[in-house]
């Protein structure tokens, strides 16, 4: 069984594997370890002949609450090799940021989205802003009741997370709504939107979840692999994957513009981020 500083990999039964993110301490927040984990242990639950279903599930109360804005992983986006096809890690600039959120962000969750396996998102307390895209590459997510969701950088100037899905997951209405104010959206609201397949009582969720998961490893691989194949190039044709490239050039770009008329980075590593919404030139006048 692999073993891994940041997820917990386990087999609950040969054709089912759970993935848990393991940083309770941090509420399970995105560093490049846990990213780097996260893929690694997807990697072998897909290379593995026997798993048709994959549980993704964070420890703790929270599910997840976004990208770790601290660093500190000792782990460099040099250290190992980009799974996608930016590089350049270390170019000054919008440059090497851009490389770095595109490899960590955007091609990760597009390879894990495409992955042939059904996934499970099993989602718990909060979900905040990145760990949205968490859930969404999953094909079905399952809340507990007290579960709540929340994309709040647009008070960033930013137009939401990079792997950008909100009109799809949500409709544009409620999306628009959500990342206008940066309010919570409960399990039950996205339920009613059609982005949470069912909510059930905490206490029950991961009974839920597991029993779920032996139903659907019940069908053949290959007809679970080629299914899955079908909606993922359903959504591409609507249009998916062609907004979520345009969009994440606006997020570099606001990225750009927040670091230059505040003065303060928001990447991963930058270090604690200015309160959202608290305005980019209020922030710059201050600090001149």
């Amino acid at each position: 069984m692999p073993e891994y500083q940041t997820v917990l990999y386990e087999n609950l039964t040969p054709e089912i594997a759970r993935v848990r993110m393991n940083r309770p301490e941090a509420r399970n927040a995105q560093d490049l370890r846990l990213t780097r984990d996260l893929n690694d242990a997807f990697d072998y639950a897909n290379q593995d002949d026997q798993v048709k279903v994959i549980i993704l599930s964070g420890e703790g109360p929270h599910f997840n609450s976004g990208h770790d804005m601290r660093g500190g992983t000792g782990l460099g986006f040099n250290d190992v090799r980009p799974v996608g096809t930016w590089a350049n890690f270390d170019l000054e600039g919008a440059e090497g940021a851009m490389a770095k959120e595109e490899e960590i962000y955007l091609q990760m969750c597009r390879r894990w989205r495409n992955l042939p396996k059904p996934m499970i998102a099993e989602v718990q307390g909060k979900t905040i802003a990145g760990g949205l895209m968490l859930a969404w590459v999953c094909d079905i997510i399952i809340a507990s009741e007290d579960a709540e969701f929340r994309d709040l950088v647009v008070g960033w100037g930013i137009p939401g997370v990079e792997y950008f899905a909100h009109p799809w997951e949500f409709g544009h209405r409620l999306a628009r709504q959500m990342l206008y104010t940066g309010d919570w959206v409960s399990a039950q609201r996205c339920y009613e939107a059609g982005m949470v397949n069912e909510v059930v009582p905490r206490e029950e969720l991961s009974e839920y979840v597991e029993n779920l998961a032996r139903k659907i490893a019940e069908k053949p691989s290959f007809g679970l692999k080629i299914t899955k194949e079908a909606v993922n190039q359903t959504q591409d044709a609507q249009g998916l994957w062609t907004a979520q490239q345009a969009v994440f050039i606006m997020h570099t770009l606001a990225h750009t513009h927040w670091r230059e008329v505040s003065g303060a980075g928001i990447y991963m590593g930058d270090g604690a981020a200015p309160r959202p919404g608290s305005g980019a030139r209020k922030e710059a006048s201050a600090a001149n």
